[in-house]
Protein backbone atom coordinates (compact mmCIF):
# COMPACT_ATOMS: atom_id res chain seq x y z
CA UNK A 1 0.00 0.00 0.00
CA UNK A 2 1.42 3.76 -1.07
CA UNK A 3 1.73 6.10 2.05
CA UNK A 4 -1.56 8.08 2.61
CA UNK A 5 -1.40 11.49 1.13
CA UNK A 6 -1.55 14.23 3.08
CA UNK A 7 -4.05 16.66 1.79
CA UNK A 8 -5.92 20.31 2.79
CA UNK A 9 -9.27 20.41 1.92
CA UNK A 10 -11.37 23.42 0.91
CA UNK A 11 -14.94 23.64 -0.09
CA UNK A 12 -17.97 25.41 1.08
CA UNK A 13 -21.54 24.01 -0.18
CA UNK A 14 -23.17 21.11 0.27
CA UNK A 15 -21.77 19.64 -3.21
CA UNK A 16 -18.60 19.45 -1.64
CA UNK A 17 -19.47 16.92 0.96
CA UNK A 18 -19.45 13.62 -0.28
CA UNK A 19 -16.53 14.94 -1.75
CA UNK A 20 -14.85 15.27 2.13
CA UNK A 21 -16.41 12.12 3.38
CA UNK A 22 -14.89 9.86 0.71
CA UNK A 23 -11.81 10.99 1.39
CA UNK A 24 -11.60 9.95 5.26
CA UNK A 25 -13.43 7.42 4.13
CA UNK A 26 -10.80 6.18 1.51
CA UNK A 27 -7.90 6.55 4.24
CA UNK A 28 -6.58 9.80 2.57
CA UNK A 29 -4.92 12.36 5.56
CA UNK A 30 -7.08 15.06 5.57
CA UNK A 31 -4.53 17.47 7.76
CA UNK A 32 -7.32 20.39 7.93
CA UNK A 33 -10.49 21.81 6.04
CA UNK A 34 -11.03 25.61 5.03
CA UNK A 35 -14.37 27.12 4.58
CA UNK A 36 -15.52 30.20 4.54
CA UNK A 37 -16.66 32.30 7.84
CA UNK A 38 -20.60 31.31 9.11
CA UNK A 39 -22.84 33.26 7.57
CA UNK A 40 -26.15 34.61 8.75
CA UNK A 41 -29.49 33.07 7.86
CA UNK A 42 -32.97 33.32 8.60
CA UNK A 43 -34.95 36.17 10.40
CA UNK A 44 -33.06 35.91 13.29
CA UNK A 45 -29.95 36.44 11.05
CA UNK A 46 -28.49 33.46 13.23
CA UNK A 47 -25.11 32.56 12.24
CA UNK A 48 -24.97 29.29 10.38
CA UNK A 49 -21.95 27.42 9.83
CA UNK A 50 -21.20 25.89 6.08
CA UNK A 51 -22.41 22.35 5.14
CA UNK A 52 -18.84 21.45 5.20
CA UNK A 53 -18.03 22.61 8.26
CA UNK A 54 -20.58 20.74 9.57
CA UNK A 55 -19.41 17.58 7.99
CA UNK A 56 -15.88 18.33 9.02
CA UNK A 57 -16.97 18.36 12.51
CA UNK A 58 -18.40 15.12 12.36
CA UNK A 59 -15.52 13.67 11.12
CA UNK A 60 -13.13 14.90 13.93
CA UNK A 61 -11.58 17.33 11.17
CA UNK A 62 -9.58 20.58 12.39
CA UNK A 63 -11.12 23.30 10.60
CA UNK A 64 -10.30 27.27 9.89
CA UNK A 65 -12.38 29.99 8.18
CA UNK A 66 -10.48 32.44 7.10
CA UNK A 67 -12.16 35.85 5.71
CA UNK A 68 -9.49 36.17 3.29
CA UNK A 69 -6.59 34.20 1.93
CA UNK A 70 -4.54 35.64 -0.63
CA UNK A 71 -2.52 37.83 1.35
CA UNK A 72 -3.29 36.20 4.79
CA UNK A 73 0.25 35.48 6.31
CA UNK A 74 -0.77 33.13 9.15
CA UNK A 75 -3.11 31.56 6.74
CA UNK A 76 0.29 30.97 4.32
CA UNK A 77 2.10 30.01 7.38
CA UNK A 78 -0.25 27.02 8.58
CA UNK A 79 -0.58 25.48 5.47
CA UNK A 80 3.29 25.93 4.44
CA UNK A 81 3.76 23.92 7.74
CA UNK A 82 1.41 21.42 6.97
CA UNK A 83 3.71 20.25 4.01
CA UNK A 84 0.34 19.00 1.43
CA UNK A 85 0.88 17.04 -0.96
CA UNK A 86 -1.83 17.99 -2.45
CA UNK A 87 -5.00 20.95 -1.97
CA UNK A 88 -8.43 19.83 -2.96
CA UNK A 89 -10.51 22.49 -3.81
CA UNK A 90 -14.50 22.18 -4.21
CA UNK A 91 -17.00 24.71 -4.39
CA UNK A 92 -14.79 26.89 -1.87
CA UNK A 93 -15.63 30.46 -3.09
CA UNK A 94 -12.56 31.96 -2.87
CA UNK A 95 -9.71 32.54 -6.09
CA UNK A 96 -6.85 30.53 -5.30
CA UNK A 97 -3.85 32.90 -5.10
CA UNK A 98 -0.77 31.80 -6.51
CA UNK A 99 1.03 30.91 -3.53
CA UNK A 100 -1.31 28.39 -2.93
CA UNK A 101 -1.01 27.04 -6.82
CA UNK A 102 2.94 26.65 -5.88
CA UNK A 103 2.60 25.20 -2.55
CA UNK A 104 1.82 21.05 -2.73
CA UNK A 105 3.58 18.85 -5.27
CA UNK A 106 0.61 17.63 -6.79
CA UNK A 107 -1.18 21.11 -7.57
CA UNK A 108 -4.22 22.44 -6.47
CA UNK A 109 -6.56 19.61 -7.62
CA UNK A 110 -10.51 20.91 -8.87
CA UNK A 111 -13.51 19.01 -8.87
CA UNK A 112 -16.05 21.10 -11.21
CA UNK A 113 -19.50 20.27 -12.24
CA UNK A 114 -19.31 20.48 -16.00
CA UNK A 115 -17.30 18.34 -18.45
CA UNK A 116 -14.57 20.94 -19.20
CA UNK A 117 -14.04 22.78 -21.32
CA UNK A 118 -17.23 23.20 -21.23
CA UNK A 119 -19.50 25.45 -18.68
CA UNK A 120 -16.54 27.10 -17.16
CA UNK A 121 -17.65 29.28 -14.21
CA UNK A 122 -19.73 29.29 -11.52
CA UNK A 123 -22.69 27.67 -11.99
CA UNK A 124 -21.98 24.63 -14.25
CA UNK A 125 -24.81 22.87 -13.22
CA UNK A 126 -27.59 25.67 -13.36
CA UNK A 127 -26.39 26.48 -17.51
CA UNK A 128 -26.00 23.22 -18.70
CA UNK A 129 -29.64 22.20 -17.64
CA UNK A 130 -31.07 25.86 -18.75
CA UNK A 131 -28.69 25.48 -22.15
CA UNK A 132 -30.77 22.43 -23.18
CA UNK A 133 -27.85 19.66 -22.60
CA UNK A 134 -29.06 15.90 -21.90
CA UNK A 135 -25.42 14.66 -20.80
CA UNK A 136 -23.23 16.75 -18.27
CA UNK A 137 -20.33 15.12 -15.98
CA UNK A 138 -17.52 16.22 -13.59
CA UNK A 139 -14.05 17.48 -14.22
CA UNK A 140 -11.19 16.53 -12.20
CA UNK A 141 -8.13 18.98 -12.66
CA UNK A 142 -5.44 20.71 -11.66
CA UNK A 143 -6.47 24.62 -10.85
CA UNK A 144 -3.88 27.36 -12.88
CA UNK A 145 -4.31 30.93 -12.40
CA UNK A 146 -7.32 30.99 -15.32
CA UNK A 147 -11.20 30.62 -14.42
CA UNK A 148 -11.11 26.82 -14.87
CA UNK A 149 -8.78 26.74 -17.64
CA UNK A 150 -6.43 24.41 -16.09
CA UNK A 151 -5.31 20.62 -17.12
CA UNK A 152 -7.87 17.82 -17.09
CA UNK A 153 -7.41 15.18 -14.95
CA UNK A 154 -10.28 12.52 -15.14
CA UNK A 155 -13.70 12.96 -16.60
CA UNK A 156 -17.07 11.09 -15.88
CA UNK A 157 -20.60 11.41 -17.47
CA UNK A 158 -24.02 11.92 -16.36
CA UNK A 159 -27.08 11.74 -18.39
CA UNK A 160 -29.48 15.05 -17.56
CA UNK A 161 -33.00 13.38 -17.26
CA UNK A 162 -35.77 14.98 -18.90
CA UNK A 163 -37.45 16.04 -15.42
CA UNK A 164 -34.07 17.11 -14.01
CA UNK A 165 -33.56 20.61 -12.05
CA UNK A 166 -30.52 22.10 -10.59
CA UNK A 167 -31.64 20.82 -7.31
CA UNK A 168 -32.22 16.94 -8.50
CA UNK A 169 -28.96 16.59 -10.33
CA UNK A 170 -26.27 18.31 -8.18
CA UNK A 171 -26.26 15.22 -5.72
CA UNK A 172 -25.84 12.89 -8.24
CA UNK A 173 -22.77 15.21 -9.95
CA UNK A 174 -21.89 15.49 -6.21
CA UNK A 175 -21.66 11.48 -5.48
CA UNK A 176 -19.99 10.69 -8.73
CA UNK A 177 -17.64 13.74 -8.27
CA UNK A 178 -16.38 12.26 -4.87
CA UNK A 179 -15.60 8.76 -6.23
CA UNK A 180 -14.00 10.35 -9.11
CA UNK A 181 -11.79 12.97 -6.77
CA UNK A 182 -10.14 9.35 -4.94
CA UNK A 183 -9.76 7.59 -8.31
CA UNK A 184 -7.54 11.03 -9.24
CA UNK A 185 -5.55 11.06 -6.28
CA UNK A 186 -5.06 7.60 -6.52
CA UNK A 187 -3.97 7.88 -10.24
CA UNK A 188 -1.83 10.38 -9.19
CA UNK A 189 0.04 8.73 -6.69
CA UNK A 190 0.67 5.76 -8.81
CA UNK A 191 0.85 7.57 -11.47
CA UNK A 192 -0.98 6.71 -14.25
CA UNK A 193 -3.24 9.89 -14.06
CA UNK A 194 -2.00 12.30 -16.94
CA UNK A 195 -3.01 16.17 -17.28
CA UNK A 196 -4.56 16.59 -20.58
CA UNK A 197 -4.52 20.63 -21.89
CA UNK A 198 -8.13 21.69 -22.18
CA UNK A 199 -8.94 22.79 -26.10
CA UNK A 200 -9.61 26.47 -25.28
CA UNK A 201 -11.76 26.64 -28.51
CA UNK A 202 -14.13 24.47 -27.26
CA UNK A 203 -14.88 26.21 -23.61
CA UNK A 204 -18.36 27.75 -23.12
CA UNK A 205 -19.13 30.06 -19.96
CA UNK A 206 -21.33 29.17 -17.48
CA UNK A 207 -21.21 32.54 -14.97
CA UNK A 208 -22.52 33.16 -11.46
CA UNK A 209 -26.56 33.80 -11.48
CA UNK A 210 -27.90 37.02 -11.14
CA UNK A 211 -31.61 37.64 -9.90
CA UNK A 212 -32.46 39.32 -13.56
CA UNK A 213 -31.67 35.50 -15.38
CA UNK A 214 -34.84 34.54 -13.84
CA UNK A 215 -36.73 36.75 -15.90
CA UNK A 216 -38.76 35.09 -18.13
CA UNK A 217 -38.91 36.30 -21.72
CA UNK A 218 -42.44 34.82 -23.81
CA UNK A 219 -40.60 35.77 -26.94
CA UNK A 220 -38.82 32.56 -26.45
CA UNK A 221 -39.52 29.35 -27.23
CA UNK A 222 -41.30 27.38 -24.90
CA UNK A 223 -38.22 24.47 -24.63
CA UNK A 224 -36.43 27.12 -23.48
CA UNK A 225 -37.84 28.46 -20.87
CA UNK A 226 -38.81 25.29 -19.28
CA UNK A 227 -35.02 24.58 -19.70
CA UNK A 228 -34.23 27.88 -17.49
CA UNK A 229 -37.47 26.94 -15.58
CA UNK A 230 -35.46 23.41 -14.14
CA UNK A 231 -31.94 25.01 -14.29
CA UNK A 232 -32.58 28.13 -11.70
CA UNK A 233 -34.00 26.41 -9.05
CA UNK A 234 -33.69 27.10 -6.24
CA UNK A 235 -32.31 30.36 -7.29
CA UNK A 236 -32.83 32.43 -8.77
CA UNK A 237 -35.83 30.57 -10.16
CA UNK A 238 -38.22 31.63 -13.05
CA UNK A 239 -40.46 34.69 -12.67
CA UNK A 240 -42.44 36.93 -14.82
CA UNK A 241 -45.12 39.71 -13.56
CA UNK A 242 -49.41 38.78 -12.56
CA UNK A 243 -51.69 41.65 -11.88
CA UNK A 244 -48.44 43.80 -10.36
CA UNK A 245 -47.28 41.38 -8.24
CA UNK A 246 -43.89 38.69 -9.31
CA UNK A 247 -45.21 34.81 -10.42
CA UNK A 248 -42.39 32.27 -9.86
CA UNK A 249 -43.24 29.70 -12.23
CA UNK A 250 -41.92 26.54 -10.54
CA UNK A 251 -42.73 23.77 -12.77
CA UNK A 252 -44.54 23.22 -16.07
CA UNK A 253 -43.88 21.61 -19.45
CA UNK A 254 -43.44 22.99 -23.09
CA UNK A 255 -46.13 22.34 -25.80
CA UNK A 256 -46.01 22.70 -29.44
CA UNK A 257 -49.49 24.70 -29.96
CA UNK A 258 -49.55 28.43 -31.19
CA UNK A 259 -50.57 30.37 -28.60
CA UNK A 260 -50.51 34.72 -28.63
CA UNK A 261 -47.43 35.81 -26.84
CA UNK A 262 -47.30 36.21 -22.60
CA UNK A 263 -51.21 35.56 -23.17
CA UNK A 264 -52.91 33.21 -20.60
CA UNK A 265 -55.07 30.78 -22.24
CA UNK A 266 -57.58 28.25 -19.99
CA UNK A 267 -58.68 25.03 -20.98
CA UNK A 268 -61.08 23.68 -18.30
CA UNK A 269 -58.43 23.78 -14.82
CA UNK A 270 -55.14 23.59 -17.28
CA UNK A 271 -53.48 27.10 -17.55
CA UNK A 272 -51.31 27.72 -20.92
CA UNK A 273 -49.14 30.97 -21.24
CA UNK A 274 -48.12 31.71 -24.91
CA UNK A 275 -44.30 31.41 -25.97
CA UNK A 276 -42.17 32.31 -28.93
CA UNK A 277 -41.88 30.18 -32.30
CA UNK A 278 -45.77 29.27 -32.35
CA UNK A 279 -45.26 27.41 -28.66
CA UNK A 280 -46.76 27.61 -25.82
CA UNK A 281 -45.88 26.72 -21.99
CA UNK A 282 -48.67 24.44 -19.73
CA UNK A 283 -48.07 26.11 -16.08
CA UNK A 284 -48.19 23.26 -13.39
CA UNK A 285 -47.06 24.82 -10.17
CA UNK A 286 -46.77 28.53 -9.45
CA UNK A 287 -46.01 31.11 -6.59
CA UNK A 288 -47.50 34.57 -6.51
CA UNK A 289 -45.83 36.55 -4.52
CA UNK A 290 -46.70 36.64 -0.48
CA UNK A 291 -48.40 33.27 -1.20
CA UNK A 292 -47.38 29.60 -0.94
CA UNK A 293 -46.79 27.77 -3.77
CA UNK A 294 -49.45 26.00 -5.85
CA UNK A 295 -51.05 24.27 -8.48
CA UNK A 296 -51.72 25.84 -11.21
CA UNK A 297 -55.28 24.33 -10.77
CA UNK A 298 -55.94 25.61 -7.28
CA UNK A 299 -54.55 29.19 -8.91
CA UNK A 300 -57.23 29.04 -11.59
CA UNK A 301 -59.98 28.35 -9.17
CA UNK A 302 -58.72 31.15 -6.51
CA UNK A 303 -57.22 34.12 -9.36
CA UNK A 304 -59.85 33.11 -11.89
CA UNK A 305 -57.16 34.51 -14.32
CA UNK A 306 -59.14 36.00 -17.55
CA UNK A 307 -58.98 34.64 -21.50
CA UNK A 308 -56.42 36.38 -23.41
CA UNK A 309 -54.63 38.23 -20.02
CA UNK A 310 -50.84 38.65 -20.13
CA UNK A 311 -48.07 37.71 -17.69
CA UNK A 312 -45.25 40.40 -17.74
CA UNK A 313 -47.43 43.54 -17.18
CA UNK A 314 -46.75 45.30 -14.16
Amino acid sequence: MPPRLNLVFCGTPQFAVPTLEKLVDAGFCVSLVVTQPDRPKGRGLELIPSPVKQSAIRLALPVIQPDKIKNNDEFRTQLTALQPEAIIVVGYGRLIPQWMLDLPPLGNINLHGSLLPKYRGAAPIQWAIAQGETVTGVTTMRIDAGLDTGDILLQSELPIAPDDTAETLAPHLAAVGADLMVETLGGLQAGNVHPTPQDHSKATLAPILKKEDGLIDFSLPATQIFNRIRGFQPWPGAFTRFRGKNLQISKATALNDSLPRAELHLRETRLLVGCGHNSSLELLEIQLEGKKRMSARDFVHGYRPKPGEKLGAS
